[in-house]
């Protein structure tokens, strides 16, 4: 039913285990060295055709450096900081309260309720493109970092609601009946009691959400139009003119707007996947 521990294979597969992953590793990371090696060329080298060659000069710091005199990448970077960081706080914050109420109340809208949030994960944003830029238009949210935030949020607190739901529906209720008799308040266990539980999944969500968002380019490029509010996904591509393409700024761009949610990444590993099994083996 399950596969066999690679520990307890033959001799012959575990030496085929060890060569093969090395170089299923390098196959994942081939495209990512392939954008370093760009971002360290010059406009010249990658117009001449040099694309997968050697660089016929290593221009790493410059390159960089240009990103920023080249445009907006600082405006790009804090207005990303900007969106991920109050949506992540705002869904999270919301998942936990909807999902302590789902997960512990007993009324009868309780079901329906948990369906209409699972639900919503599996509407197609792309068809949501028009009306969404249009309430925006109307509401006067169009090309705003608040109204980015605002969407992140209403669209990632759905699925924040379904993770966390399940992971306090796991927790025993005897706590929750226990810290009732002693008289404590609803809102005290919640904070008290709940939160500290689940702490491993809040930390995984976290990761989860910011990446999700700090990521995105869709809405980026749907809900933006100037460059005072873009993010870093989306202001890359003013690197770009319209007759010249700058592929190495781009790739070195590119590379710069991948390294916080790396980062973030390695910070919370320990919760992370602490918080991705807590309960797997219940």
């Amino acid at each position: 039913m399950f596969p066999t521990p690679i520990e307890k294979r033959s001799q012959s597969r575990r030496i085929a285990y060890r060569i093969c992953v090395p170089v299923a590793l390098f196959v994942w990371l081939l495209p990512l060295l392939a954008i370093f090696m760009t971002s360290t060329r010059s406009a010249a080298d990658i117009n001449t055709g040099n694309m997968f060659g050697w660089p016929e000069e290593f221009l790493l710091i410059e390159n960089y450096i240009a990103v920023f005199q080249q445009s907006k990448a600082a405006t790009y970077f804090l207005n990303s900081i900007k969106i991920t960081v109050p949506t992540v706080i705002i869904s999270v914050a919301l998942a936990c309260l909807a999902g302590y109420a789902l997960a512990i109340y007993r009324f009868r809208a309780a079901l329906p309720l948990f369906f209409i949030f699972v639900a919503g994960n599996f509407v197609p944003f792309q068809i949501l493109m028009v009306p969404v830029r249009d309430l925006s238009v109307q509401t006067g949210l169009y090309d705003t970092v608040a109204g980015l935030v605002l969407f992140h949020a209403a669209f990632q607190t759905g699925f924040c609601t379904l993770f966390m739901r399940n992971f306090i529906k796991a927790l025993p209720f005897d706590l929750i009946e226990s810290a009732r008799i002693e008289g404590v308040g609803e809102f005290k266990i919640f904070w008290y009691v709940v939160l500290p539980l689940v702490r491993p999944a809040i930390a995984a969500l976290s990761v989860l959400i910011f990446t999700f968002v700090w990521n995105d380019f869709f809405w980026a490029t749907v809900l933006t139009q100037g460059e005072v509010s873009k993010p870093i996904t989306a202001g890359v591509r003013a690197l770009n003119g319209q007759f010249v393409s700058q592929w190495h700024l781009v790739s070195a761009a590119s590379l710069m707007a991948a390294i916080p949610p790396v980062v973030m990444f390695f910070l919370m590993q320990r919760h992370f996947i602490a918080g991705l099994t807590l309960g797997a083996v219940k």
